[in-house]
């Protein structure tokens, strides 16, 4: 399963787009307790579930991960776990599927520096008080030295999205064939 992590705004929604279009990846649809946003649909952006039912599941060993964030869970169900599937986590997401998958999941790690970050927040219309907030959190959160495990260091300030999901997918394929 290929695996991204990294800051908001590092690009690893949008790579991750353009591997599924492009390579026929499929993305990871994962369980969340968070209130579905305008233009999300259930089964598409997330299973969106109740407390309840995720605590549930959560209990039967539903999940290979699950992460508490924003006081919303967020979690990856075995079931859904594949090569072809792309699938964005937080750290403690990406330290978790090493400690369980080991070999069957590559981890990439984003990063591009904060004040293009801050810059790529703007463009797609996010409030002032909401990049403020979420570059603080990221800063002591989506840190390298938090990952137990990272198979490659992507730094995607100085290369196009189409040229980054290109060198991630490369990575990606030929991690598995040595």
């Amino acid at each position: 399963m290929l695996v991204m992590a990294g800051a908001s705004a590092s690009g690893k929604t949008e790579i991750a787009k353009i591997i599924i279009k492009k390579y026929n990846f499929k993305k990871m649809i994962t369980y969340t307790t968070r209130a579905k946003r305008e233009g999300e649909y259930d089964g598409i952006d997330y299973h969106f579930i109740s407390n309840d039912d995720f605590t549930k599941r959560m209990n039967r060993n539903f999940f290979i991960e699950t992460t508490l964030y924003n006081e919303n869970y967020y979690g990856t169900a075995f079931q859904d776990a594949s090569f072809d599937k792309v699938l964005i986590v937080d750290t403690n997401g990406a330290n978790t599927l090493f400690e369980r998958l080991k070999s069957k999941v590559t981890i990439f790690f984003l990063e591009a520096p904060e004040e293009i970050r801050r810059e790529r927040m703007r463009l797609r219309g996010d409030q002032e008080e909401d990049i403020k907030r979420r570059l603080c959190e990221d800063a002591t959160y989506f840190v390298k030295e938090k990952l137990h495990h990272i198979d490659y260091v992507i730094e995607t300030q100085n290369q196009g999205l189409e040229e980054l999901a290109d060198e991630v997918y490369n990575r990606y394929m030929n991690h598995f064939l040595k």
